[in-house]
C-alpha cells in the first residue's frame, strides 16, 4: 500500500510541476504576399487566370490574412491592360479575358494600402512530356516507387524548367527545378520518389517553363526548405526576394513571385 502511494505521489508532482512557457517572438509589420502564376496549359486558350494577395502573419498564426481591396492589373507590349477583379474578401483575383502570348513581356501593376508594387516577366514556352517510367524497387530500402518524367531539351537555347509532382496521397506537392546546362539538345527527365505510392494511385505532373531568374529564386527555395539543409554548418536561411518591388517604399518590399509559363500536363496512374 505504502508502495502504491509513493508511485501516486510521484505522478502528482510530474504532471503538476509543468510550467507554461511563453516564447516571446520578434514580430514584423506584415508584408504583402505576392503569388502571381500565370499558368498558359497546353491545348487552353489561357483565358482565365488568377493572382492571389494575402500578408505575412506571425508564425504561431494559423489563418493567414488575405489582402483585400488590392488594384491588380497586368499589361502587355501592345498596351492591352487585364485587370483582375477579388473574389469576395478571398484575396483571389481573377480575368477571364488574358491573352498569353510565348516570348511576350508582361508587366504586373498592384496597388494596396496607397502602395503601388510592379514586376516584369516574360511568358516562357515549354516542351511536352514525352512518357513516364516507372521505377518499383526505389530509394534506400528498394521498396520506394520513383517517377521519371521524360521531355526532350530544345538544342542550342538555355531553358529552364520548373516539375510540380502533386499525388493523392501527398498535401504539399513536390517540386524541383532544372536547367539545360549540361543536357542541352538531350532527352532527359524530371523525377518523383513515393514510399506509400500503390498501384492506381494518380500523380499529377506539370512540366512549367520558367525564366532564368525564377529558376535562381525558386532553387534558393528549395535548398532552404529541404529535409538535408539546416545542419550545424549550412549557411543559415535568409529572407529570399522575388522579382516583385515596391514603387512608393523600397523598404516595403513585398514575398513572392510574378512567373508566366507554358505548362504540359500529365496524370500518369501507378502500375
Amino acid at each position: 500500500m505504502r508502495k502504491l502511494f509513493t508511485i501516486l505521489v510521484a505522478m502528482f508532482l510530474l504532471f503538476n510541476c509543468e510550467d507554461v512557457i511563453d516564447v516571446d517572438l520578434n514580430e514584423s509589420e506584415p508584408r504583402l504576399v505576392i503569388e502571381a502564376s500565370i499558368n498558359w496549359f497546353k491545348e487552353t486558350t489561357g483565358n482565365v487566370q488568377t493572382i492571389k494577395l494575402s500578408l505575412s502573419a506571425p508564425f504561431f498564426e494559423e489563418q493567414v490574412p488575405p489582402a483585400n481591396g488590392a488594384i491588380v492589373q497586368i499589361e502587355d507590349i501592345n498596351s492591352n491592360i487585364y485587370n483582375f477583379t477579388e473574389v469576395g474578401n478571398t484575396g483571389i483575383y481573377t480575368n477571364t479575358n488574358f491573352l498569353p502570348v510565348l516570348d511576350q513581356e508582361y508587366t504586373l501593376s498592384i496597388i494596396y494600402n496607397e502602395e503601388v508594387y510592379t514586376a516584369t516577366e516574360t511568358l516562357k514556352s515549354v516542351v511536352p512530356i514525352e512518357f513516364v517510367e516507372q521505377i518499383n524497387d526505389g530509394g534506400f530500402s528498394g521498396e520506394d516507387i520513383e517517377l521519371k518524367a521524360f521531355y526532350t531539351d530544345p538544342a542550342d537555347i538555355e531553358n529552364y524548367y520548373f516539375f510540380e509532382f502533386l499525388s493523392e496521397i501527398s498535401v504539399v506537392p513536390s517540386l524541383e527545378v532544372y536547367e539545360d546546362r549540361f543536357t542541352d539538345g538531350n532527352q532527359i527527365f524530371g523525377f518523383y520518389t513515393e514510399e506509400d505510392l500503390e498501384p492506381g494511385d494518380n500523380v499529377t505532373i506539370r512540366n512549367y517553363g520558367v525564366s532564368e531568374e525564377f529558376y535562381e529564386y525558386m532553387f534558393i527555395l528549395l535548398q532552404q526548405g529541404s529535409e538535408e539543409n539546416g545542419g550545424p554548418f549550412e549557411t543559415q536561411p535568409a529572407t529570399v526576394r522575388g522579382n516583385c518591388i515596391n514603387l512608393t517604399n523600397p523598404e516595403n518590399f513585398p514575398f513572392g513571385y510574378f512567373r508566366l509559363s507554358e505548362v504540359d500536363e500529365v496524370i500518369y496512374t501507378i502500375q
